[in-house]
């Protein structure tokens, strides 16, 4: 704790930094819109969403969300970074559950670079509960 309160950590700082660029609010958000075409600036819109995206999975499996099994039909690489990170075009079967959930998903996601998924693989997938029948790829299992 700081002298004049709770100081953010590095990382909750550039999380805040990187949501306002991509919302093109605040100082970096209206500089980076100004100075970046908009094609290059709505790349960076799905870049900082997937990256968001992967911490919501971290953060409903830490809640106590199930994550359900999905064996991997195709990967493909989209060419973008994410913290060095690739992200990819992702399609996995859900393996049929007893509560019946069971499906095709097809979803862009950031993967790690040490545990890209293969064809064929086991990965984990969560339900998003903010969004009914939307999955977001929790990693390798």
């Amino acid at each position: 704790m700081g002298l004049f309160g709770h100081r953010k950590s590095r990382e909750e700082r550039a999380h805040e930094i990187a949501n306002k660029v991509a919302s093109g609010k605040g100082f970096y958000g209206r500089a980076t819109r100004a100075f970046v075409g908009g094609e290059d600036f709505a790349r960076l819109q799905e870049s900082v969403g997937a990256y968001n995206t992967g911490l919501t999975a971290q953060q409903l499996i830490a809640m106590g969300v199930p994550p359900v099994p999905a064996v991997v039909v195709s990967i493909t690489d989209t060419g973008k970074l994410v913290n060095f990170d690739p992200v990819v075009e992702l399609v996995v079967d859900l393996v049929p559950q007893p509560s019946g959930v069971a499906g095709r998903i097809e979803l862009q996601t950031i993967v790690s670079k040490l545990q890209i998924p293969r064809a064929g693989e086991q990965v984990l997938m969560v339900a998003d509960p903010a969004q009914p029948g939307v999955y977001l790829y929790a990693g390798v299992s």
